[in-house]
């Protein structure tokens, strides 16, 4: 049975690739077409699907779309009429791009995918996200989790998986959305949605939850975790620009400028920034509000995300909870979800979002459509494209790059942590690239967690960003337990994913203060030999150097790029930026002196 999922036109379009009940390949358009959070329809992702499963449109039983469009166009439609003529732009916009290619996507599959009509079917968005993480988890039974901006008209749903069926229980319908409330901030805050959440959780913790009871204006949250926005202080249901109004700015003050530089008292001022503007104290003050509003969103959504769940565990009795939607990301939630509420056990695919949405339409298929047993479990990430030692060669051989070729990779990886242990950042790049947004050990930037100036030395060198935004740790899956507070590593397949905030121990914090957050926090990724054998040895190999089983990960790209895909990529990317070396699997490269 081969079975080809698919998500697009909104953002992370995506393909994935089933083979009797496995997944063979799984991958987002933008690494294909470097266009960050590229939404059209993936092509690209689905010829390299097929081409890793040696398969042809015509050897597919059948294509499986994330969610169902004529629905979700019913959405748009009747929102925009009830609004007119305040959403006449809406209305405008809604007919340019769902008249023109949206509505008909079933004829696009057929083309591109070359397959009949009656081979194509269509799951919902939410059931898509449920799926995603239920049948990928190692759960037999488990609650089931959803949040996000919104599907057709669904925003959040809770639900039961058991075997290979799936049930939601209740749905959250727009235009109360969770995930666009969070949207909201993010826009305010100065930062692109549905590409900046991630830094207002990062924000957060330079920040005192100061406004909470102003956010509380905006959501009215019941006992049990359900809840509805006052769209008097919304326009993301009527205009295509903004996502709130000048009555949310009466709440918050003014918005952030997206082109000042961000910086408060507790973050400092990066040498990379430049020169002290004469008004640096006024600016500092102005900032540390908007850390303040950051800390407040984020309280305020990890309140309702906890009361969910209490809810679903009272519900349903079950100690094992699956989550995903684009909400399933913020990880600093998903850990106080772990801690503070009766889930013994959580599993997150990583690519929660709607890339994920493909995987979980082709599982949807699968297992509750077609009835097929399961028999997969995602334990790791390394389901996109790789490259052989032949190809890596052949391009460094084209290229004229010198380079140090190694036949032992044990002497390679020596190297590597030596040149850490001294400070040099290194960018990694070996095996198939992973399934969404985060980088774990295959097109990573690596660098010594025990230096506190390395922050500053991968933005400055490489990254170019906020200095507020912390740096991840790799730890050995088995040491882990030494410098977080996270009981049993291994158990809890979200801290491979980096998709948990722990607590860094008191006495560790000082031993890894560039991958600890200003909050004493980190967003861990446990490495596990069986699942990442070779960054597991160089990891290991940096703690027999320096006692410290820990490396600074951060994503192989430059600032509004997509992760590194191909060696050449990484090579662009390696001269374009401070990296002091590149690993391109066996091979090294280093900058001339």
């Amino acid at each position: 049975m081969n079975i080809l999922g698919i998500s697009c036109f909104f953002h992370d379009a995506a393909a994935a690739l089933l083979v009797d009940g496995r997944l063979v390949a799984a991958a987002e358009e933008e690494r294909f077409t470097r266009r960050k959070h590229d939404y059209s329809f993936p092509e690209n992702a689905i010829r390299f699907c097929l081409a890793k499963g040696k398969l042809e449109g015509r050897d597919l039983d059948y294509v499986v779309f994330f969610e169902k469009p004529f629905v979700k166009f019913e959405r748009i439609l009747m929102t925009s009429l009830q609004m007119f003529p305040r959403s006449w732009r809406v209305f405008r916009e809604a007919m340019l791009t769902w008249l023109g290619d949206k509505l008909w996507v079933k004829s696009t599959i057929q083309r591109v995918v070359g397959i009949d009509g009656d081979r194509i079917l269509f799951s919902e968005h939410h059931l898509s996200h449920a799926a995603s993480a239920f049948f990928c988890s190692p759960f037999d039974e488990a609650a089931i989790l959803t949040v996000d901006g919104v599907g057709e008209w669904a925003t959040a749903s809770l639900g039961v998986g058991r075997g290979s069926g799936i049930r939601l229980l209740r749905t959250t319908r727009f235009p109360h959305s969770l995930g666009l409330l969070y949207s909201a901030f993010t826009a305010f805050l100065g930062f692109e949605v549905n590409e900046g959440e991630y830094k207002v959780m990062g924000m957060a913790p330079y920040g005192r939850p100061r406004y909470v009871d102003e956010v509380q204006k905006l959501i009215h949250v019941c006992a049990d975790g359900s809840f509805w926005l006052d769209m008097d202080y919304f326009s993301f249901h009527c205009s295509t620009e903004r996502t709130y109004n000048a009555r949310f700015e009466g709440l918050f003050g003014r918005p952030r400028d997206p082109q000042l530089p961000f910086f408060t008292p507790g973050t400092g001022y990066p040498l990379y920034y430049g020169d002290k503007p004469a008004n640096y104290e006024a600016l500092g003050q102005e900032n540390q509000r908007y850390a303040d509003v950051a800390a407040s969103i984020q309280a305020v959504t990890e309140d309702v995300l906890l009361k969910m769940a209490h809810t679903l565990y009272k519900e349903t009795g079950l100690k094992r909870l699956c989550m995903a939607g684009g909400v399933a990301l913020n990880s600093v939630a998903n850990g106080r979800i772990l801690r503070e509420t009766p889930f013994e056990e959580l599993y997150i695919q990583p690519s929660a979002g709607d890339g994920g949405g493909a995987l979980g339409a082709a599982l949807y298929a699968q297992h509750a459509l077609l009835g097929q047993p399961r028999g997969f479990v995602m334990e790791h990430a390394s389901w996109g494209e790789e490259y052989s030692a032949g190809e890596i060669h052949e391009f460094l051989r084209a290229s004229g790059i010198r380079h140090e070729a190694f036949d032992d990779d044990e002497a390679l990886l020596d190297r590597v942590a030596g040149a850490l242990g001294e400070g040099k950042v290194a960018g990694w790049f070996h095996g198939r690239f992973e399934w969404g947004p985060r980088a774990l050990g295959n097109r990573s930037i690596l660098a010594d967690p025990r230096r506190p100036e390395m922050k500053d030395v991968v933005n400055m060198k490489i990254k170019f960003r906020e200095p507020y935004r912390p740096f991840a740790p790799s730890v050995l899956v088995e040491r882990s337990e030494e410098f977080f507070d996270l009981k049993d590593p291994a158990r809890h397949l979200p801290a491979r994913f980096m998709l948990l905030v722990s607590r860094v121990k008191e006495d560790k914090r000082a031993q890894i203060p560039a991958t600890t957050h200003v909050d004493g926090s980190a967003r861990l990724q446990a490495v596990s030999r069986e699942t990442n054998p070779r960054y597991h040895r160089l990891i290991r190999k940096f703690d027999e150097a320096t006692g410290i089983p820990v490396v600074l990960n951060t994503s192989f790209n430059l600032k509004g790029e997509p992760i590194v895909n191909t060696p050449r990529e990484a090579f662009a990317t390696f001269s374009r930026s401070g990296l002091d070396l590149l690993v391109l699997d066996r091979c090294l490269i280093r900058k001339a002196p």
